[in-house]
């Protein structure tokens, strides 16, 4: 062999070592498209859930944005310095605040939403929340969601919200 061929040759792979590479290369491109799909999925169900809460709200029906929450004794509701657990003690804070005589809901909006998926089953949402008043008063504040996947879609488990 001469000296010309010898250095031109790159050596050879022992066997099998390719192939395990590209598997791995592809095993780690899939894991990236099913971490992605599972935040695309995250995000989606979640807007969903957040947008049915503020046609139902606008619509004047508390019920049905309470739809957006889990159904549970073990929901938490933190808002200034009040703590309520429950589904039900949640539903009564918002119709006493908001559809007790002399009390109106106004028009609710989000906006600069952030959601930060954890898992297949749990996201973290921030952003800010706004009320439009009749009064063209405009009550406004921050929000952080805890969601988690339940068998009936994205629900809220853990609620805390500030307002100025």
């Amino acid at each position: 062999m001469s000296g010309e061929n010898y250095l031109s040759k790159k050596p050879a792979q022992p066997a099998g070592q390719q192939p395990e590479a590209a598997s791995q290369q592809q095993d780690q491109e899939q894991k990236a498209e099913d971490r992605q799909e599972i935040r695309d999925d995250a995000e989606e169900g979640i807007k969903h859930s957040l947008l049915l809460q503020i046609e139902a709200w606008n619509r004047g029906n508390l019920r049905g944005y309470m739809n957006g929450y889990w159904h549970s004794p073990d929901l938490v509701f933190f808002s200034g310095a009040t703590v309520t657990k429950g589904w039900e003690p949640t539903l009564a804070r918002y119709q006493q605040r908001y559809a007790s005589a002399g009390k109106e809901m106004g028009k609710l909006e989000f906006s600069e939403l952030h959601i930060e998926v954890l898992n297949k089953r749990a996201a973290v949402v921030t952003g800010k929340w706004q009320l439009t008043m009749s009064d063209g008063k405009q009550p406004h504040g921050l929000l952080t969601l805890v969601f988690k996947k339940m068998n009936a879609g994205w629900r809220i488990v853990h609620d805390h919200t500030s307002g100025e």
